[in-house]
């Protein structure tokens, strides 16, 4: 069990990593930003913030953070969103890519559309409305049979959680209320 405030590291690499960690500070966890591997050591859970998914895997090889961060996966958790939901997806299409694989998803990169199909939605999330801002977003066009899907968007999960590992397909960091990051810090403060 981790202590009643975790301490949550937002890998800054690329994407609003900054915008993160405020949201996680809001949510009621101590955040810091990760930029190398010694510093996994001194975290409680990850977040993959979003960006471009194949530029961010550039950076991880060039930073030799890709297998340091795998070998956390495989210990602690991981929240992916947008571009971090893509590297944890099992399955990577349009085109295919590496990824960690730690969630039975199968993930289309851009699927909502191009920078310009951005948008804002309504989402439930835990029987509570949020916001989902979505920014040339991907789809989770599978889910397996261990994978939980916590919300959806015009019939697709744009939430969902297998074991310790969670993702979004939005920028949740971008929203107003902090429900999925609460969520996220619910799941380490209290693992089933």
């Amino acid at each position: 069990m981790v202590a009643t405030k975790p301490k949550i590291g937002v890998l800054a690499l690329q994407g609003d990593f900054e915008a993160h960690c405020r949201a996680i500070q809001r949510a009621g966890a101590d955040a810091v930003e990760i930029r190398t591997a010694a510093e996994l050591n001194d975290i409680d859970a990850l977040v993959i913030p979003g960006g471009e998914s194949t530029t961010m895997l550039k950076l991880l090889g060039i930073e030799g953070l890709f297998e340091p961060i795998a070998e956390f996966g495989a210990h602690k958790p991981i929240f992916g969103t947008c571009a971090g939901a893509i590297l944890l997806a099992k399955e990577v299409l349009s085109p295919t890519q590496p990824s960690f694989g730690l969630m039975d998803l199968t993930v289309e990169r851009n699927a909502y559309g191009r920078q310009i199909d951005s948008r804002i939605a309504q989402i439930e999330v835990a029987g509570h409305p949020a916001e989902a801002v979505f920014i040339r977003a991907p789809i989770i066009r599978r889910v397996g049979p261990q994978v939980k899907v916590l919300a959806e968007y015009q019939g697709t999960p744009v939430l969902a959680e297998q074991g310790r590992h969670m993702v979004a397909t939005f920028h949740p960091e971008l929203s107003a209320g902090d429900a999925v990051h609460r969520h996220f810090i619910e799941k380490i403060s209290h693992p089933r």
